[in-house]
């Protein structure tokens, strides 16, 4: 099988495997290399591509560490401390901002953590 990332992948009982998270991590991070499919990770690595897509969604939700590789294209996202409270009479502030590229999109208070992932993933090309 070889090693990824300092680990030996060996072969489990009925043929299970038990993948670090660290592993996890950067095969996912493999995935968002420019011209590199999800279909052509699982391949090498001898896993079933929908397996390595579970953790390409459980990297999106914040659930599993990615590491940064150059020329990945996958854009973390920096949360910082709530705002304090504005007054009644004030106009509201955005809670969220995505600036990309040259573009900045702020979103109310209101925005739900579905709306702002799926802005993201459409500004990201739907990677």
């Amino acid at each position: 099988m070889g090693s990824i990332c300092g680990y030996e992948i060996l072969p489990r009982d009925r043929g299970q495997r038990r993948w670090p998270k660290e592993v996890k991590g950067q095969l996912v991070a493999e995935t968002y290399l420019p011209g590199v499919s999800v279909n052509e990770v699982a391949r090498r690595v001898g896993m079933k591509p929908n397996h390595l897509s579970a953790w390409r969604r459980l990297a999106r939700e914040g659930k599993l560490v990615v590491p940064d590789l150059p020329g990945a294209e996958f854009v973390p996202a920096v949360l910082e401390p709530p705002l304090a409270p504005i007054e009644e009479d004030a106009k509201p502030l955005a809670a969220v901002e995505i600036i990309h590229g040259g573009t900045t999109i702020r979103l109310e208070v209101s925005a739900s953590p579905d709306r702002i992932a799926g802005i993201v993933r459409a500004l990201g090309g739907g990677s």
